[in-house]
This record gives structure tokens, sequence and C-alpha cells, in this order.
């Protein structure tokens, strides 16, 4: 199986099974989506779907978390990973999107990555999710998830891994493809323990095939 081939069995594969994937974390607006993704930098979508009612009942849009102090912010979000940081970040954010773009969450990737906390897997996600750019966001289960398939070659950062899936992956399936590669690290392809014999997709799989010691597809 060649290179083609193997992108083809894995696009066709999830067109089938998830057509529809999309993002876990629950929200209602672009702001609402911004702090969600902040929030879950090396942090569950679970946990940040806990955080954030709270938060959002007490700062509902930006011109309120701009006001925030940091201690009012870090008692909603303390029980996520690096509360410190993300208070910093989120009221950081709020305060530029206020300053710079009237309080409205900017569409263009390069204008996302000017707001703190943004960088560019985040911005990605946002520009792809709300205003359907078509880009793709690497997070550590799309760089994983896409190496132990082998879709990518020697990827060893996320920028290599994001250049390599957008050569062969077809613009209007690049948002798809995020969410499919992110739940299947999620669920099936998980770092640690891999659920191989749940996952329909190990035809293609090079982890799999060296595990089993068997011969390239």
């Amino acid at each position: 199986m060649d290179l083609r081939q193997r992108y083809q069995f894995f696009i066709d594969y999830f067109m089938k099974n998830q057509p529809e994937a999309t993002t876990e974390l629950h929200y209602s607006d672009p702001y609402q989506l911004a702090v969600s993704v902040v929030l879950s930098a090396q942090c569950t979508d679970k946990r940040v779907n806990l955080i954030t009612p709270a938060f959002f009942k007490r700062f509902p849009d930006a011109a309120t978390l701009a006001k925030a102090t940091p201690d009012e912010v870090f008692a909603l979000i303390k029980s996520c990973s690096y509360p410190n940081n993300k208070t910093r970040n989120l009221i950081g954010m709020a305060t530029t999107l206020m300053e710079r773009f009237a309080g409205a969450m900017p569409s263009e990737v390069d204008q996302l990555q000017k707001l703190p906390g943004v960088g560019r897997k985040t911005a990605h996600v946002l520009a792809s999710v709300l205003f359907n750019k078509q880009v793709l966001a690497v997070d550590t289960h799309v760089h994983r998830v896409a190496a132990r398939l082998g879709l990518t070659r020697k990827a060893k950062t996320p920028l290599q891994t994001e250049h390599q899936l957008t050569k062969r992956i077809p613009e209007h399936l690049l948002l798809h493809a995020h969410h499919w590669l992110i739940i299947h690290g999620r669920y099936i392809c998980q770092a640690r323990r891999p659920k191989c014999a749940a996952c329909g997709i190990t035809e293609i799989c090079e982890y799999f095939r060296h595990q089993q010691g068997g011969s390239s597809c």
C-alpha cells in the first residue's frame, strides 16, 4: 500500500464512520470557544467542560473578562492544568480583543495569533471551527496518531506534521481530519496503551504492523 492509498483508506474510513466529527468542547459563541481552547491545553475536554459553565456565568463576554482580577479567574479555573499561565492568558486575550478588535473574535490566523495564549494550533482551531478556514490544527494527538498510522514520515514537530498532512488531505476535509485524528487518539490510539483491538484502521497502521512483527503493507 503506497502513501496515496494509505491516505485514501484513512479518509474513506472516517467519512463512513465519523463524517460529522467535531469538537467536544461546549460553547455557544466565538468567545466561549476561544476560552475553552485556551483552557484545553494539556487538559482534557471533559475537565474544561466542567469548568466553563461557572466561568461563563461570571464572565459572559470579553468585556467582563477584561476587567477581571487574576484571583477571580484563578479561582474558577484552578482545577485545570497550568492555571496561573492560563489566568494571565485569558485576561490578556480578553483585553486584546477589547482594545484591538472591538470585542469581536478576528477570523484570520495571523490576527488570532496576536491574542495572548493563542498559538498556531489554537488559531487554526478557531479559524477552522468558527470561520471555516481551510487550515489544520495539529496537537499532540494529531501529531502522534498521524505518525503511528504512517500518514507522516519523520515529522519531528507539529509544524512538519501539519505540512505533510495538508499536502495529502483535500482542503475541504482538513477540519474533519483534525477531529478524526484527535478523537481517534483520545479514545482508541492512546499514547500509552493504544486499543488496537478496537481500531478499524489497523490495515494501514505502521505502529500495528511493527507490533505484530509483520511486513510492510
